[in-house]
């Protein structure tokens, strides 16, 4: 999803190699490829402003550290920033003796699908997990969570017809009970556009459950129209944390980018496939990384962080001393 923007972020840095200090219109003229590249994304507007300014006030007059590069240092802070656009550190949902957790989300998000890979992944650490077929809005929509439940070995139970909501809360409580389920997973109901229906029906229905969390899954294809989907969720029935669905398409990777900025909200997950095991935790700093193409990305900006290795006022090829070149030496040995 992030080929060309993590080629056009390289193309930007990769002009200030060669250079022996950054100067105030170099680092203009980068940022302005940097932003340029960030709206060919599909990134939100006010998140790029953002990004570009935290940038420059991080790399405007910071001196070179003697055994890197300026290319470096500026990769090094824009992979900072990435990673603070994207939500700095992993949040993940807290989990409980017993959760109720919802997912909600408008239809071809992928929610149906990601409830089953939620199950699967919570199964995997040892929880009991409960589906809940409540979508009674896209036919099939309940045969297709049954289907994926029995294809991963997880119960579903499935929400009939014009159920009443304290009916669908007494029948999940009781077999969570009977089968000693610590996870319930309900798969809401979706629309193809929000409504005030949809909406006043989750609304009723979260109130009738009292669910945990509320996972708003969202379609990363889907670019800017996926914040205001988010919105409009959060502003009805309090989203708690996002799933980020399709991010190995071909998309621009806009929403990724500017969902957390956006709506306040972490991103506790992402899809990556299409497979009932395609579901991964949400690491900021590894989608940084993976975003500007470089696996040691966060080692370097550790590695800048860490050694405090300030240069000194700039020399002249003239001034330079053998105990000038020792020191480099030394300092470049310190960071590996």
């Amino acid at each position: 999803m992030f080929a060309k923007l993590a080629g056009r972020l390289q193309e930007a840095i990769d002009r200030l190699r060669g250079r022996g200090r950054i100067t105030e219109e170099d680092l203009k003229a980068t940022l302005r490829e940097i932003r340029r590249a960030l709206m060919e994304a599909d990134v939100n507007l006010e998140v790029a402003k953002a990004f570009v300014e935290s940038v420059r006030e991080k790399s405007l007059g910071q001196k070179v550290l003697e055994s890197l590069t300026p290319a470096e240092v500026v990769l090094a802070t824009v992979y900072e920033a990435l990673k603070e656009a994207l939500g700095g550190e992993p949040r993940f949902p807290t989990l409980k003796n017993q959760n109720l957790w919802f997912l909600v989300g408008l239809q071809g998000s992928g929610k149906t699908t990601t409830a089953a890979k939620l199950a699967l992944f919570y199964k995997g650490k040892g929880r009991r997990p409960l589906l809940v077929a409540a979508d009674t809005q896209r036919p099939a929509a309940r045969e297709q969570l049954r289907i994926l439940g029995e294809k991963i070995g997880v119960p579903v139970l499935e929400v009939q017809d014009g159920e009443s909501f304290e009916s669908i809360r007494r029948r999940v409580e009781e077999k969570a009970r009977q089968e000693v389920r610590d996870l319930i997973l309900v798969d809401t109901a979706g629309r193809l556009q929000i409504d005030e229906p949809l909406m006043a029906e989750l609304a009723r229905l979260k109130e009738a459950m009292n669910p945990d969390e509320v996972l708003l899954v969202l379609d990363a294809m889907t670019g800017q129209e996926a914040l205001s989907v988010a919105k409009a969720f959060d502003e009805r029935v309090g989203v708690t944390g996002l799933i980020l669905t399709k991010l190995d398409g071909d998309a621009r990777g806009g929403a990724a980018l500017s969902a957390r900025h956006v709506t306040g909200k972490p991103i506790y997950f992402a899809g990556v496939s299409e497979r009932p095991e395609g579901l991964e935790p949400f690491y900021p700093d590894r989608l940084a990384s993976r975003i500007l193409g470089m696996g040691d990305v966060a080692t370097l900006a550790e590695k800048v962080r860490a050694a405090g290795l300030e240069a000194e006022t700039p020399k002249s090829a003239k001034e330079l001393t053998l105990e000038d070149f020792l020191k480099q030496m030394q300092n470049l040995k310190r960071l590996g």
